[in-house]
């Protein structure tokens, strides 16, 4: 009796402590209900097709992206193949100024070097010979030291007939004076071009820029846009026409001035020249 009661007890407490142990189990056990729900996935926004392409960035050395250029629509180019014919015509005009001037810049330069080199030799040579014939004869044709001599030589020559009635200081004096202006006049060729185009190339460039802005306002109120995009570039254009017209006239003006001032001091040696010879073909003669 007392063996079946302990076995009776023993097998309730070996239940209880099994389902104990499953009571345990399944508080620990994560639950279903705590495991957070999946976000939906967004379905990514179709691209707008209105929208300009972003420019392609291409990889450099340091790193940075480089933006490509875009090609400037203004320009000389377009102001020479969009313009009318006034406007290319005044172009082509600012560029046969600009061609001129240039030209005679150079080549002034060059004739007074040359000039300066002649009356170096005409120093050297000229005085050290023994008479005005031979002396004459040492320099080059082109000389205007040269041509003043022969035509001291010539007047003392010519001194006859009715120019014989005219007193021989004063012929001499009037011949190497006219031989003297003849060099001077030679020397000033193409001065005046320059002083042309300095004073008139900046109102042909002005002209331009009135006429380009006339036609760029008209083309607008047609069009009836007058956007910065549509004023910008006709008007920038037609400006390009006084700039052009200053670059022109500024060297034509410096040159001008300069080449003056070296002929200034080229035709002061020229006209002491011409005084010496004065005074030796008088000696000559007296003699």
């Amino acid at each position: 009796m007392f063996l079946n009661k302990f076995r009776a007890a023993v097998c309730v407490t070996a239940i209880f402590f099994c389902a104990g142990v499953t009571l345990v189990s399944a508080q620990n056990a994560p639950s279903s209900s705590s495991v957070p729900p999946a976000t939906p996935a967004v379905p990514a926004a179709a691209p707008d097709a209105s929208a300009p392409p972003a420019p392609a960035n291409l990889p450099v050395a340091g790193g940075a992206p480089l933006t490509t250029n875009v090609e400037n629509p203004y320009g000389l180019k377009a102001l020479w193949e969009q313009g009318d014919p006034v406007a290319r015509t005044t172009l082509s005009i600012l560029f046969i100024m600009s061609l001129g001037s240039w030209y005679i810049i150079f080549t002034k330069l060059y004739e007074q070097a040359r000039v300066r080199r002649q009356g170096d030799a005409a120093d050297k040579t000229f005085w050290t010979a023994g008479s005005v014939r031979q002396g004459a004869d040492t320099l080059k044709e082109s000389s205007p030291y040269r041509f003043i001599a022969e035509q001291g030589l010539e007047a003392t020559k010519k001194h006859d007939g009715l120019l014989g009635q005219i007193d021989l200081n004063s012929w001499i004096a009037m011949s190497i004076q006219r031989a003297t202006e003849n060099v001077q006049s030679r020397l000033q060729d193409g001065l005046a071009f320059l002083a042309t185009v300095g004073s008139t190339a900046p109102f042909v460039g002005l002209f331009g820029t009135v006429w380009g802005i006339y036609n760029a306002l008209v083309k607008i109120g047609v069009s009836g846009q007058a956007s910065i995009d549509k004023v910008a570039g006709p008007v920038g254009e037609s400006l390009i026409m006084t700039a052009i017209g200053l670059a022109v006239a500024v060297p034509a003006v410096l040159g001008y001035n300069w080449l003056v001032r070296r002929n200034k001091s080229t035709l002061e040696r020229v006209r002491a020249f011409g005084g010496d010879m004065h005074a030796v073909l008088l000696a000559n003669t007296n003699r």
